[in-house]
């Protein structure tokens, strides 16, 4: 269940008409059609077809020419199902009553829209982007999950089903399923992409996330979404600083042999590599963490799980009622911890010289079964800072499942992580290729 359908190229041959839009658009819905009972990463959607290529015929119109086509000009789009699309229901993978979570269309959405992207349709997410999974499979294995909490989104991508899809992310609902299904995940600095017109989790945690096969085509889709985006390159390799100390003891023997693997790679292509002990004290960090979760989705669900707590799965209610109990002196206890790390984490970079955080982005490869989607650990220290993260496909694990490496920068420099990420991408290529 794996097809190439890398951004940037794709986009290219689109734009110049190389690729004729309406066969293109014709095959993306055969493939769907084909793979998506198997894989189940999008909802069903009476009258897709019909729908899409209206969209693909109007998108042509509006743009006939190939000197005026803009950057994601006839891009098949997946979107998670807690942002809000005009015409295309918004459940966020619960059982509530259709329309309770409808409103306006989400900014990211019609951002891309403007830029040519057509929506392919919904994702599938796990409920309301938290822990209840889905029904969609590893394209990679399907006996194996593929994360979440954006569990369709990096499935669709990884399988080729679309070029691009939105995903968001809490904890780790991005950098960890784009690690288990071999794509690259791009979370960027808290507050950079819009949000407006999500269902939220938390609005002191949540990100706007996409997912690729490609980092050329990741940046050419934060380009369009990112707030004040500034094209830059770096003349110079990026300073590494690879996470070791109290963290590492979580991974697996699959993660840990694949990450010391990726180092040595990276140094071997001449990048300076420093390894660095961060979160000693990550289990504190944790649980303030995932308080602050709690204490903001019970409050952006109050009304609802008020009206519909008979609707909610059982880790959803559980979640939402111990933020019931979670006070708001604690609540700014996390948001205070949140600004530090982040802090912390700058005046280290400034004081080494570092560029570049680098560290597994799960604690091995994708879990058996569709259950679990996986710990997302080593995700939720840069989520809590803010900071701009970014999971690149790197290597395989002994059962043939995709292991990824997660880079971050400081806040603010999502442009700088996104091109340096295409030097990692080349040096770590050979990875992907045993």
């Amino acid at each position: 269940m794996l097809h190439p359908m890398p951004l940037a190229p794709t986009a290219a041959r689109l734009r110049c008409g190389e690729i004729d839009l309406l066969a293109f658009t014709e095959m993306v819905l055969k493939r769907l059609d084909d793979m998506d009972p198997r894989l189940q990463a999008f909802l069903p959607e009476p009258g897709r077809h019909e729908r899409v290529m209206r969209a693909a015929e109007a998108v042509l119109e509006r743009w006939p020419e190939p000197e005026t086509r803009p950057p994601l000009f006839g891009i098949p789009l997946g979107v998670k199902d807690i942002y809000r699309v005009d015409s295309l229901p918004t459940r966020a993978g619960s059982a509530l009553p259709a329309g309770l979570l409808e409103s306006a269309q989400a900014d990211c959405v019609t951002r891309l829209q403007r830029s040519g992207a057509l929506v392919l349709g919904k994702t599938v997410t796990t409920e309301f982007a938290c822990f209840e999974p889905g029904p969609t499979r590893n394209p990679h294995n399907p006996a194996h999950t593929p994360g979440g909490s954006s569990s369709g989104s990096a499935a669709a991508v990884a399988a080729g089903e679309c070029a691009l899809a939105l995903g968001s992310q809490t904890i780790g609902s991005v950098i960890r399923p784009a690690a288990f299904c071999g794509v690259v995940g791009f979370k960027p600095g808290f507050g950079r992409i819009d949000a407006e017109g999500v269902v939220y989790v938390a609005r002191s945690l949540d990100h706007v996330g996409l997912f690729t096969q490609d980092v050329a085509g990741m940046r050419l889709a934060a380009s369009v979404l990112c707030r004040n985006w500034r094209d830059v390159r770096a003349a110079m390799k990026p300073v590494l600083a690879a996470l070791t100390g109290p963290m590492l003891e979580l991974l697996d023997d699959e993660g840990r042999a694949g990450y010391e693997a990726q180092l040595e790679v990276l140094q071997r292509a001449g990048y300076a590599v420093q390894r660095v002990t961060l979160f000693e004290d990550h289990v504190s960090m944790e649980d303030l963490h995932r308080s602050l979760m709690a204490y903001e989705m019970t409050r952006e669900h109050e009304l609802w799980f008020e009206a519909h707590e008979a609707s909610y799965r059982s880790g959803t209610a559980e979640l939402i009622r111990k933020g019931q109990k979670v006070d708001s002196v604690r609540a700014e206890r996390a948001r205070a911890s949140q600004a530090r790390t982040r802090q912390d984490l700058h005046e280290r970079m400034d004081s080494a010289g570092i560029d570049l955080w680098l560290s597994p982005p799960a604690i091995g490869p994708a879990p058996a079964g569709i259950g679990y989607t996986g710990d997302p650990v080593m995700n939720l220290p840069w989520t809590h800072a803010g900071l701009p993260s970014l999971s690149i496909p790197a290597g395989r694990a002994g059962n043939g499942l995709p292991l990824g490496l997660q880079a971050c920068s400081r806040h603010g420099a999502d442009e700088l992580l996104l091109d340096h990420a295409g030097g990692l991408e080349e040096a770590l290529s050979g990875l992907n290729a045993l």
